[in-house]
């Protein structure tokens, strides 16, 4: 498959080396959309002991599903949503989808009871879901060649900071309103996002092309749910357990189904043939790899300060915060200083980094509190390699697939890290399972295994290297 190159050619217009009102305007919305979605996924954990509170009489397995539906749901969708994007046009899917993401936004917040507030929080996974690879898509379709590694690194900023700064800003919103805030700050923003994108961003020509096949997209949105949330609930609920092995093989085969409708329909819901091009397909190995690495790590830490340091949660969410601001630091810096050709590097750089301060706090970390001089040195390296590994591999994706598969592109690669991600939230549950969550052993352990799971993740980076003239 020939691929499309991020760097400037000879004869470039000075155009495309300062960014036009629109393009300016496309990063904005999209960084700001997949700043709600992926602070979502993050945010509503610090919420949890004031939901318990408030639903009481609520068993502790039915308010799990506050948080895992989002979950399941997000991550089901985002193949799927990707395909739509580059067949819809990737402006309107994003209007759609942040404007379905504020109303259930709204909707979470005023839920009187957790049925609705659940069904609230599966309409919100499912706006999310829309708005990752439209935003993207939205950046990329939106900006000159020259200056999409950039752009990416803006936008890979933004979103690594939201996975981060979740925590602080969901403690502090909780301890000043109460739970119901981590929902009702999406308005004005979700509102603000839409009118901008609307008003200021150019359309993008829809494709032209059918719709996914809607059997395959109900195979693979069912497949993926059930793979998702089994692994999710394999730890709470045993791995033995009928549900969880009902959950799992029934997804398995879902998801097989999607994939062998895939390479016969027309207009599959999956375009398989994305995978052919190597470059690709090493990109989502790797998010796979560094995903579990890190959505294990960001609850690792929390879990750590809070049960083992004694602190509170708004207090555990504060000192992650400094890792939030290196990590779009170092997306940042890839973006701006970093070639195309070179992102492999980046991705091998920051998993590098990420995987030695797991390592770090496996071995320097114990039971009295050492913040200032190990704790943050450490998490400020964290999230560096966080930074530069996620924008990276977005970068290096987006260069091996022409504009107008973009989305779809970046639906698979979401997937990839968000699959990696319920994989290592379910490692670490059944560590601490193991290990015990008292005393710090427990969690040392998850460090170390997080830090292994990144190594894995630079030696798959190298081989990038090699697949990007594929």
């Amino acid at each position: 498959m020939t691929t499309t190159s991020i760097r400037p050619e000879n004869g470039d217009s000075a155009a495309d080396t300062k960014a036009p009102r629109s393009s300016r305007l496309a990063l904005v919305v999209a960084s700001g959309g997949t700043f709600l979605a992926v602070l979502d996924t993050t945010v509503v954990n610090v919420a949890f002991p004031s939901l318990r509170s408030d639903f009481s009489s609520e068993p502790l397995a039915h308010l799990t599903w506050v948080i895992t539906s989002y979950t399941v749901v997000f991550a089901a969708l985002l193949a799927v949503a990707g395909r739509v994007a580059d067949i819809l046009g990737r402006r309107k899917l994003f209007v759609i989808s942040t404007g379905l993401f504020t109303c259930a936004s709204l909707l979470s917040g005023i839920a009187p009871n957790l049925p609705l507030l659940v069904a609230a929080r599966t309409l919100q996974g499912i706006g999310a879901a829309g708005m990752i690879p439209a935003s993207l898509g939205l950046v990329l379709a939106h900006t000159a060649p020259a200056r999409r590694a950039a752009a990416i690194g803006v936008w890979g900023a933004v979103g690594s900071m939201a996975a981060a700064v979740g925590p602080s800003l969901g403690g502090l919103l909780v301890n000043v309103w109460g739970w119901r805030a981590v929902f009702l700050i999406n308005l004005p923003l979700g509102v603000l996002f839409v009118l901008i994108a609307v008003r200021g961003v150019g359309a993008d020509p829809a494709s032209g092309r059918r719709m996914p096949d809607p059997i395959g997209v109900v195979s693979l949105a069912l497949g993926m749910s059930g793979l998702v949330f089994g692994v999710t609930q394999g730890s709470a609920w045993g791995w033995g357990n009928a549900k969880v092995i009902g959950l799992l093989v029934g997804g398995a085969v879902l998801t097989a189904v999607a994939l062998l409708l895939s390479r016969r329909h027309e207009s599959p819901a999956i375009e398989l043939d994305l995978w052919r091009n190597r470059s690709f397909a090493g990109t989502n190995t790797t998010a796979l790899l560094f995903g579990a690495a890190m959505y294990a790590y960001l609850l690792s830490t929390l879990l750590f300060l809070n049960a083992v340091w004694g602190y509170s949660e708004l207090k555990a969410g504060l000192a992650v915060t400094p890792g939030a601001f290196s990590a779009a630091a170092g997306a940042m810096v890839v973006g701006r200083r970093i070639g195309p050709a070179k992102q492999w590097l980046a991705v091998l750089t920051g998993s590098v980094l990420f995987a030695a301060a797991d390592v770090a706090m496996y071995f320097v970390l114990g039971s009295h509190r050492h913040y200032l001089e190990l704790w943050l040195p450490i998490g400020v390296v964290a999230g560096i390699g966080i930074g530069a590994a996620l924008t990276g591999l977005s970068t290096a994706a987006a260069r091996s697939l022409p504009p107008e598969r973009f989305a779809s592109g970046t639906g698979l690669l979401m997937t990839a890290r968000q699959a990696g991600g319920a994989l290592g939230i379910a490692g670490l549950a059944a560590i601490l399972q193991h290990s015990g969550v008292i005393g710090p052993h427990g969690y040392l352990q998850a460090f170390l295994a997080s830090g292994v799971c990144s190594a894995v993740a630079a030696v798959a980076a190298v081989t990038i290297r090699h697949r990007a003239s594929d």
